[in-house]
């Protein structure tokens, strides 16, 4: 399978490589970030973490499509993870983002998820994704927000002790009319 190459004004996403592990689970031992985009709600150890990396970058194996490593263009850093995901279990098709400590607050999120929402409109048809966003976690709302998504119903995933996440719904009419869309297509 390959992972197309997307580009950004500021970002690549890119397919994941053997590199991007060790600072993957560098990223994922920080409790602050771990706990609102891991089922375990914690940091991850680097066993848990390499798991993890694999489901992500399997998921293109498995279902022709899933996460982008984020690559700041400037410095080719690896700075996050984006894209469509849809295990066996889940509600729908998500969009999810998670962009590392080090490079937040910089418009990154809603850039690349913008940019991921897209090409799976472009290649899988798809027209609605859904944002599975803990409630104690504002900046998500916020880039959930940016790119046109309504907050709904509250859910709560399938594993043992799993905190209820909101599922917030990007519609593609409401996001061709977002604040990251115009950012996207200057």
């Amino acid at each position: 399978m390959d992972v197309p190459r997307i580009e950004t004004p500021r970002l690549i996403l890119r397919a994941f490589q053997p590199d991007d592990v060790v600072p993957f689970c560098t990223e994922m031992a920080d409790d602050d970030f771990a706990r609102s985009i891991t089922a375990e709600g914690r940091a991850l150890d680097h066993g848990e973490s390499w798991r993890r990396f694999c489901f992500l970058a399997g998921h293109w194996a498995a279902c022709g499509f899933g996460n982008f490593v984020v690559e700041e263009k400037a410095s080719g850093s690896f700075v996050g993870h984006v894209g469509p995901l849809h295990p066996p279990g889940w509600p729908g098709l998500e969009i999810g983002w998670a962009i590392f400590p080090r490079a937040q607050g910089r418009g990154y999120a809603p850039e690349a998820a913008a940019a991921a929402f897209r090409w799976a409109h472009e290649a899988l048809g798809c027209n609605e994704t859904l944002h599975m966003i803990d409630p104690e976690n504002p900046a998500s709302e916020k880039v959930a927000r940016a790119l046109g998504a309504e907050p709904g119903a509250m859910w709560t995933p399938f594993w043992p002790n799993a905190r209820p996440v909101r599922k917030w719904t990007t519609r593609w009419a409401a996001f061709t009319g977002s604040v990251a869309y115009a950012r996207l297509t200057g």
